[in-house]
């Protein structure tokens, strides 16, 4: 039984190994950011500074779900918190994150679709589901990684990047 889980874990293709990363990422991101607040009214890509500076009435052509680093802080934060306590907890605060949302959307939806076939391939929505959890985590630890290594050069750390 140990074997099976250390080469679990050594699989760097495996969902434990992806999750790991992600939290680790973000655990690295919590611990770096001293001061959040900071993070505030920046934006979120360089690329956007640059188009909020040039624009007239200081809001960015193309809004995005989280307008500056601080919010994008919280969200990933959140993410983190939901997945290593999962949506039971936040469900008992009485708050709605951003993934619960998702999963009763899908849940929603997955009903209306059993309804309609009558039978579903559990096996085809594993592996469409898997996939599509492999594809975010793995742009979240990017994406945690990278608000990092911006707070650090907002700062003046830039010698501290990895």
């Amino acid at each position: 039984m140990m074997q099976i889980c250390q080469d679990t874990y050594c699989n760097k293709h495996s969902l434990l190994n992806v999750m790991n990363r992600f939290i680790a990422a973000a655990n690295n991101m919590d611990e770096t950011i001293m001061v959040p607040s900071l993070l505030r009214d920046v934006p979120l890509d360089e690329q956007d500074e640059a188009l909020v500076a040039s624009d007239n009435n200081n809001e960015p052509t193309c809004p995005s779900k989280q307008r500056d680093m601080y919010e994008h802080y919280l969200l990933l934060k959140s993410l983190k918190n939901d997945m290593e306590w999962g949506l039971l907890k936040r469900e008992m605060a009485g708050g709605a994150s951003f993934l619960e949302m998702a999963v009763k959307q899908e849940e929603e939806q997955q009903v209306t679709s059993e309804l309609n076939e009558g039978s579903s391939d559990l096996e085809s929505q594993f592996h469409f589901h898997l996939s599509g959890l492999f594809g975010v985590l793995s742009k979240l630890t990017v994406q945690a990684d990278h608000l990092t290594n911006r707070y650090k050069r907002e700062i003046g750390g830039s010698s501290l990047l990895r």
